[in-house]
């Protein structure tokens, strides 16, 4: 039996077709894809507003925080870009100092303002220099129609006591007290009382002068100083 055999005629080849794209399928890149976002579905009633057939696109918020990742291997939390550091707060130097001089400065003011009002006082009471009277019953050559009449007197800083007998100038005797000292002496209001400190029954002269106090004790017939 013999074998048939078949043969197959060759085909020609044709070298004048030119390659075309066409005859392959060719993919988009991926970098020239466009995604479209699927609008939502609109009511049947408003299918004609060309203003909701528009699509609705996304904005980003500017607020959002970009992260970033650091490399592999490593911590994956995220780390903002803006990192808030604690402020440190200095203190106000300056307006502490401006306080404490304006503090100064009103006590300043608050205390020559005080010495000028009480030196006006004593200038209306007491005059310059500074003059101080009073009229009392001592026993000496007085009586009621006629006191004795003391004058309480600061020249320049001495303090001089003058005594009318009976309101006799003629008989006036002088009496001398304690020098003042200080800032002002002279401005010292000087006054006088009478009272019987010992209780012999006779009046004693208290000289006043600030806070301090000086007795002249009576004899009958004229003051001495304790």
């Amino acid at each position: 039996m013999e074998t048939a055999q078949t043969r197959r005629a060759a085909q020609p080849m044709h070298h004048d077709v030119e390659d075309s794209d066409a005859f392959y399928e060719t993919r988009i890149p991926s970098s020239a894809r466009r995604y479209q976002q699927s609008a939502p579905p609109i009511p049947h009633d408003t299918t004609d507003d060309p203003a909701l057939l528009m699509p609705i696109t996304q904005r980003r918020r500017a607020s959002t925080p970009t992260t970033r990742y650091p490399q592999e291997g490593r911590h994956r939390d995220p780390i903002t870009k803006t990192e808030i550091l604690p402020t440190q707060r200095r203190f106000p130097l300056v307006a502490v100092l401006v306080g404490m001089v304006s503090m100064v400065l009103l006590f300043m003011t608050i205390g020559a303002l005080g010495t000028w009002w009480q030196t006006y006082q004593d200038d209306l009471h007491y005059g310059r220099p500074r003059t101080s009277q009073i009229d009392a019953i001592v026993g000496h050559s007085d009586s009621a129609a006629h006191p004795t009449h003391f004058i309480f007197l600061n020249l320049h800083g001495h303090v001089d006591i003058i005594e009318m007998p009976g309101g006799d100038a003629s008989h006036m005797r002088v009496y001398t007290g304690p020098i003042l000292y200080g800032d002002k002496a002279d401005l010292v209001p000087v006054t006088g009382e009478v009272r019987d400190v010992n209780h012999d029954g006779k009046a004693d002269l208290i000289i006043h002068i600030q806070n301090q106090q000086i007795i002249f004790l009576n004899t009958g017939q004229v003051f001495k100083e304790q």
